[in-house]
């Protein structure tokens, strides 16, 4: 159970959030969401696919970064340490989330972002991590990281719909068979994934190019297509992992 409440620098004066990463805090997955304003970072150190969303009757997409192959599994997990140059969003923000806070301006009824704070998170804390606020009520260095973070989210979750629906529209998107064997005793069939067609990207008409561009779309379809070779990435990942426990074992 989550429990969001309005962040301020006074009931959470002496808030700290715990910045070490491990199953214990949740990270013990083998996929997360991630949104186009990040694509550019994300696309360097994962696969990027399309899932449909399962709280979305009418199949809408969403795009995730695979982070292992099995469930459960995060390869980049180790030690308390997340190993990649990217951290993606929904991770890298910790316990906080966007909010929206009514206000009345000249007549309008305005709906505010404003941050809310999961306090049953397991990185809330006040006694260990990074301070949220500053000892005079400033925020942290910490803080102004997370906003920034969390405006990519709120912009990027504005964007992926009508992204993906203009992929769809064009028949760009197509199920993606992946079937690994890392060796001959373990073998992964990823079931539900989806990709941009490169095939399908390279044949666009210059009309159809030019409107993907013009909306600001064409350079996500192309990143979605070029995170695909970190699947291998993945695999040698796997290996070192396997290899490692055996010569410990």
């Amino acid at each position: 159970m989550s429990k969001p409440v309005l962040l301020d620098n006074v009931t959470h004066k002496d808030l700290r959030v715990i910045i070490r990463y491990g199953k214990e805090f949740g990270d013990g997955v083998n996929q997360v969401p991630v949104f186009p304003t990040e694509y550019a970072d994300v696309q360097r150190e994962y696969p990027i696919l399309l899932r449909k969303r399962k709280d979305k009757g009418d199949g809408e997409y969403q795009s995730i970064a695979l982070l292992g192959f099995s469930r459960g599994e995060n390869l980049f997990l180790e030690d308390g340490r997340w190993n990649a140059g990217y951290i993606p969003g929904v991770v890298a923000r910790g316990p906080f989330l966007i909010g929206f806070q009514k206000r009345e301006e000249g007549g309008q009824v305005l709906h505010e972002p404003v941050i809310h704070v999961d306090m049953d998170n397991p990185r809330v804390s006040e006694r260990e991590g990074e301070p949220v606020f500053l000892p005079h009520g400033g925020n942290s260095p910490y803080l102004e990281r997370v906003s920034t973070i969390l405006r990519g989210i709120s912009d990027g979750i504005s964007v992926q719909r009508s992204m993906f629906e203009a992929f769809d529209a064009l028949g760009l998107i197509e199920p993606v068979k992946i079937q690994i064997e890392v060796h001959e005793d373990e073998k992964y069939d990823l079931q539900g994934l989806y990709t941009v067609s490169e095939v399908k990207l390279s044949s666009l008409d210059a009309e159809s190019l030019e409107r993907l561009n013009r909306a600001g779309f064409l350079q996500g379809a192309f990143l979605l297509v070029a995170s695909l070779g970190n699947i291998q990435k993945l695999i040698q990942m796997k290996r070192w992992r396997l290899l490692s426990a055996s010569e410990h074992a």
